[in-house]
């Protein structure tokens, strides 16, 4: 079986190969959370890190602490869980619907040029 246009739901975070399907299946129910997209953001040490773009539910703000203490609690493995967080209004869609996660590690790629660092250390 091949898989075709899904090499980017992989993070490659320090040699290991991060599903991004998993941690947004779990993130999907977080109470504070009304969408969610993890993408691979650049780190000059361990090649990608997680970055999620989250639309928060009415009245919500998560944190990236709220986020790390939802999934510990879910049993995912540390390395899994997402090491930056961005909060946005609505995540960029094609017409049928799907999230563009392109556009979105555009999006946090520029972000970490103009914060004057490849990722988070």
């Amino acid at each position: 079986m091949t898989i075709r246009g899904r090499k980017k739901d992989i993070i490659l975070r320090g040699g290991e190969n991060i599903s991004v399907t998993e941690v947004e299946d779990l993130l999907f129910d977080h109470p504070q959370i009304s969408e969610v997209a993890v993408v691979a953001m650049p780190d000059p040490v361990m090649v990608e890190r997680a970055c999620a773009f989250v639309v928060p539910a009415e009245g919500a703000s998560p944190t990236l602490d709220d986020l790390a203490a939802y999934l510990g609690r879910r049993k995912i493995a540390r390395q899994k869980i997402p090491e930056r967080l961005e909060l946005v209004g609505e995540l960029p869609k094609t017409q049928s619907g799907k999230v563009q996660k392109f556009r979105l590690r555009e999006i946090i790629r520029d972000t970490l040029a103009r914060e004057g660092s490849p990722g988070p250390r």
